[in-house]
């Protein structure tokens, strides 16, 4: 992640692609939803135009509302992701 976030101040995306696991309320403590909190974050920071298209396992699919309530997402697709998933996210 802190590769992730280091190569955000060098190139800003146009998209970002982020696989998402819920955080469980294991090592994250209470205060973030998922891995990509801290990224996110970070990405409102130093590349806020950035669309955020998050892959998700659909045992875990309920749980990226929580996300989206704090960060905009350009879209959700529930994995397995076939290319024709993908291809009509990026058409702008």
């Amino acid at each position: 992640m802190r590769k992730a976030i280091s190569a955000l101040k060098n190139d800003t995306p146009d998209y970002v692609v982020a696989e998402f696991f819920y955080g469980y309320g294991n090592n994250y403590a209470g205060v973030n939803v998922s891995n990509l909190d801290v990224f996110l974050y970070s990405l409102q920071k130093y590349a806020p135009h950035a669309r955020v298209v998050v892959l998700v396992d659909r045992r875990e699919r309920q749980f990226v509302e929580k996300l989206s309530a704090l960060f905009p997402l350009h879209a959700v697709v529930t994995q397995p992701v076939r290319e024709q998933d993908m291809e009509p996210l990026f058409g702008d």
